[in-house]
Formats: C-alpha cells, sequence, structure tokens
C-alpha cells in the first residue's frame, strides 16, 4: 500500500470520482503518460490504488524521483519517449484499453528550443495516437488539455464554452501545441469511432505541492501588473485537477470539457490576499521594469502566461458538471488560499496594517483625520519563504 501524504484533502477530492462509480466503465489495463511529472505522477498513484484495474503503466522518457517511484505503488514505470515506436511494442504488448495523455510541455526543455519542444509535443501526440488507432484493444484515449486554447485577448467573452474558439491567435508555443494535439486527437476518433476521446482543458492550476504560474507570480514580494487591467483569475485545485483526470478515466466520459474551480478571483484580489505589494505599470514597461522588481523570473513567463496576468480568462463549466458529473471540491477563492496557507507564505505587508491605514483614510476622506493608535508601527516582514513546492514543467 502507499501512504497518502500528499494532504489531507486529498481524500476530500477524491470522494469526487467515487461519487461517479455508478456510473463507471472501469478500464483493465491503464497507460499514462507524463509519469515523471506532478500530474502524472500521482494520477498513476490514484489509480493503482483502485483494486478494479488489473494493470497501471506509467510512460515517460525521463525517470520518476525514487520517492515519486514508491509512491506509484504496484504500477509499472517503462522509461520510453512516445515519439519511439517502443510505445507501440507498450500498448500492444500490454493490451492497453485506455491511455491518458498528460506529457504536453507548457516551455520548452533547458537543453532545448521551441523546435525541441514542438517536436516532443506535437510528433509525440501524433505518434502515440497512430498507435492508439491501429491498437485493437483501445477503447478510451483522454487528454489533458489546458485553457490556454482560448487565448487571452480584451475581446474575450465573460466565460468561454467549449464550442468557443479563441478571440485571435494564441502568442505562445504551448497553447498552438495543445491546439494542435486536440485536433489530431478529434481526427483519431472519427477514424476510429469506437475509441471514447475525452478532452479536458484544465483552468491555470494551484495548490500546496505545485509551484506553477499564477502561484509563482503572486508569491514575489512585488507583483508587477498593468495599469488599467485587473485580470480575472479561474483557478483549480490540483486535488480537483487529479479527481477530473481520474474521473475522466473510469467514467464513460467522452468529449471535451472544460475543468475549472466555481468564481473567479481579481489580480489584485489575489495579490492583496497573499499580502503582497502591487506595482501598477504601462505595458511597455511590463518585461523590463518587471525584470528589475521580481529579477529573473520574470523571464521565465511564456507570452501566453504574460497574456494572462493582463488579461485572465473564465470558463464555463456546465458540460463538466451536467454531462461528465464532476464537481469540484474547491472554490477559486479556496484553492488561492489553501496555496497561500500551506506554503507559509509571510506577508509583507500585514492585514493589521492594512486595517489602520484604511481607518485613517476613511477618517481624513470623512473629514475626520484622526491619528490611529499604533500607525507609526508598520507590520512590514521580510522577503517570503518560497517554500518546497514542485514546479509544474
Amino acid at each position: 500500500m502507499v501512504d497518502r501524504d500528499i494532504t489531507t484533502s486529498d481524500n476530500v477530492a477524491e470522494k469526487t470520482a467515487d461519487e461517479t462509480k455508478s456510473n463507471s466503465t472501469v478500464p483493465r489495463v491503464v497507460l499514462v503518460t507524463g509519469a515523471s511529472r506532478f500530474l502524472g505522477g500521482y494520477l498513476v498513484r490514484r489509480l493503482a490504488q483502485n483494486p478494479e484495474i488489473e494493470r497501471v503503466i506509467a510512460v515517460d522518457s525521463v525517470s520518476p524521483s525514487k520517492d515519486m517511484l514508491r509512491r506509484m505503488g504496484r504500477a509499472e514505470f517503462v522509461r520510453a519517449d512516445i515519439r519511439n515506436p517502443l510505445i507501440g511494442k507498450v500498448v500492444r504488448g500490454a493490451e492497453v484499453d485506455t491511455v491518458v495523455h498528460a506529457s504536453t510541455l507548457q516551455k520548452a526543455p533547458k537543453s532545448g528550443s521551441r523546435a525541441a519542444m514542438k517536436d516532443m509535443n506535437v510528433i509525440g501526440a501524433m505518434q502515440l495516437f497512430a498507435v492508439c488507432q491501429k491498437a485493437p484493444s483501445v477503447r478510451k484515449v483522454v487528454l489533458r488539455s489546458a485553457s490556454v486554447v482560448y487565448g487571452c485577448s480584451a475581446k474575450d467573452p465573460v466565460k468561454f464554452t467549449e464550442e468557443m474558439s479563441a478571440r485571435r491567435r494564441p502568442p505562445g508555443g504551448y497553447a498552438r501545441d495543445s491546439l494542435e494535439i486536440e485536433g489530431y486527437l478529434r481526427g483519431m476518433g472519427r477514424r476510429r469511432p469506437d475509441i471514447d476521446v475525452g478532452i479536458l482543458r484544465l483552468a491555470p492550476l494551484i495548490g500546496p505541492q505545485l509551484t506553477a504560474t499564477v502561484g509563482h507570480y503572486v508569491s514575489a514580494p512585488v507583483v508587477p501588473t498593468i495599469v488599467g487591467r485587473d485580470a480575472r483569475l479561474q483557478l483549480l485545485h490540483v486535488e480537483d485537477a487529479l479527481a477530473a483526470l481520474e474521473c475522466a478515466t473510469v467514467s464513460a466520459v467522452a468529449g471535451t470539457y472544460n475543468i475549472a474551480a466555481d468564481g473567479v478571483v481579481m489580480m489584485s484580489q489575489a495579490i492583496r490576499r497573499a499580502g503582497r505589494i502591487q506595482v501598477p505599470m504601462p505595458l511597455a514597461l511590463f518585461r523590463s521594469a518587471g525584470s528589475a522588481l521580481v529579477g529573473s523570473a520574470m523571464r521565465l513567463y511564456t507570452d501566453e502566461q504574460l497574456e494572462y496576468f493582463r488579461f485572465g480568462c473564465g470558463l464555463d463549466t456546465t458540460r463538466m458538471r451536467t454531462e461528465m458529473g464532476f464537481s469540484p471540491r474547491w472554490t477559486t477563492m479556496q484553492a488561492l488560499d489553501d496555496f497561500v496557507r500551506a506554503t507559509q507564505t509571510r506577508r509583507i505587508i500585514g492585514s493589521g496594517w492594512i486595517d489602520r491605514a484604511e481607518q485613517t483614510l476613511t477618517a481624513i476622506v470623512g473629514g475626520n483625520a484622526v491619528s490611529s493608535p499604533g500607525s507609526q508601527n508598520a507590520d512590514v516582514l521580510s522577503m517570503p519563504d518560497t517554500g518546497t513546492g514542485v514546479v509544474e514543467r
């Protein structure tokens, strides 16, 4: 058995998948790509704990850490590149009936370029789907996609439904790769109508163990923003993301689904709840002045991530609830608060100081300026403890 120590909230999120058991079509042999990464590795762990699944095969071109291998329990790890013909032998030899593709890269590898990223993402997906099309045992393919396919712009609707597309071509490589991969998977589904195709477009992830885009951004001591813009953030707790992927794997789910938590948080709200300082600046200075404020981390953000910080994105999750039968346990606000609380982020400006400042400003505006007691003792703290989160690649 594998000890469940990811978080105590893990048991809460698993209830969502358990509630769909009555309509489940539990697979016999499941293959999961991207097993050395956060979502892929922990999804393998959850599936391996399901006694109704006979075999779970974890695949990646990089070996997981020893700790992750231990967490995978009875799952079998195969070190293989999905661009290599070896993946076909694995699928045919094990008679895999369900494939979960979760290995799409969000950024180019450190030793590679954008061309290498596209080769690993698009060519790898093409090879994997071609293997699935030819394998008679395959009955379901689940793709972990992302909301970046909708792009971010000032012309966006309040919420994107699954039938909508980006108002303009997404600027980043990850978004374009995701769109191509979705297209290839739908093409395979048309050629093999007996295969159920499930595409999950996940909202940006956040959680205690995952230092992903939004969490990393709002954790900076000083957060640069664009003057006149206040992005709408609709997030997804990592535990809900895992539960949604598990639900799609073990249930009769086919089609495209937006996966996101309830509600939105404005960027200014997120920064305040994290106890950080917001510094608005013109768009022309966002990268240069932002790099001066937060250091080299600003250069690590991709084009689509910077667009998200500027505009945000809202998702319509009606189909997720009505057709897929999945409901996230965390709202966007709760997911953000869980990240801030679990990472032990120390506030740059304490809430007590903010309350005193608000009282003073209210008195001034009302014409009764008073000196707030203790206002000279600003509760300004030191740099944050960034925690030990895992960076999602």
